[in-house]
């Protein structure tokens, strides 16, 4: 049996290719060398920001393809194939409701304004700094949220006591309007209506040529089924959130098993 005919792969970050520990498996360095051989592009699809993706894939030659916070900002190697930022009036909408929920004690949460140029903070919470900081590399914590002057592309909760159950359900409202993304078990993304990582997807395929018949991609959560249904060729990760089971056309071993590592073997030898 023939390899297919796969010209583009993206993957989903935690969870999915990152192994439990966060780490990048060290079986990917010499796959994309393969992959580059055979000029198939690599798509780190995360709700990270770009320049931590960038970041982590630092040692890599040559420029790979980022679909960066849950999709609102695609870049291939220095250019920008897309993005999609909140109105200004969302924004503050959401700084002072989140606030407010936490002065009343609705919610424990903390909210990162996700800007093109950088991620802002107000809070000084020991544990959720360090939650912040292994998503974005590049992080300024301001006196006041209201004031940030950037575009803003995301605007990240990070609920102490579950994203699902808690901060979804109280900023649900603007579902009708927005994306509300539990991206994570204490992580919910507020983005556009149009953005979601398989909006971004087309937008990289469009780019690059590539039909969903030619895409390969791989996730674990809520905030990959559009990535999913995008590639004809997806995978959901053993451990994978139901509804991603009930997408995906398969499955695949497991992060701590270096899933993705053995299934995009699997392709380029069959």
């Amino acid at each position: 049996m023939s390899a297919p005919d796969i010209r583009l792969i993206a993957v989903d970050m935690d969870g999915t290719l990152l192994r439990p520990d966060g780490s990048i498996p060290e079986g990917l360095w010499p796959l994309l060398d393969r992959l580059a051989e055979r000029g198939i592009a690599f798509a780190p699809a995360s709700g990270r920001q770009l320049a931590t993706l960038q970041r982590m894939f630092a040692g890599v030659p040559g420029d790979l393809d980022y679909i960066a916070e849950n999709g609102a900002y695609v870049v291939r190697g220095d250019e920008e194939v897309s993005s999609d930022a909140l109105d200004s009036g969302l924004v503050a909408s959401v700084v002072e409701r989140l606030c407010a929920h936490v002065a009343a004690g609705d919610l424990n949460a903390a909210l990162v304004v996700c800007g093109k140029r950088s991620a802002y903070i107000e809070s000084a919470d020991p544990a959720f700094l360090t939650e912040v900081e292994k998503y974005y590399a590049k992080l300024e914590s301001v006196p006041d949220l209201l004031a940030v002057d950037d575009q803003v592309l995301k605007l990240a909760i990070y609920d102490f006591d579950g994203g699902e159950a808690h901060s979804a359900v109280a900023f649900a409202d603007l579902g009708g309007t927005h994306q509300v993304v539990v991206s994570g078990l204490h992580w919910v993304d507020i983005m556009n209506a149009t953005v979601n990582k398989g909006v971004a997807l087309r937008n990289l395929q469009a780019a690059l040529g590539v039909t969903p018949a030619q895409t390969a991609a791989f996730g674990d959560y809520l905030n990959d089924l559009e990535l999913l249904q995008g590639a004809d060729w997806s995978y959901a990760m053993a451990d994978a959130h139901p509804d991603v089971v009930a997408v995906a056309r398969h499955r695949a071993p497991s992060n701590a098993d270096d899933g993705v590592i053995s299934v995009i073997e699997g392709l380029l030898d069959d």
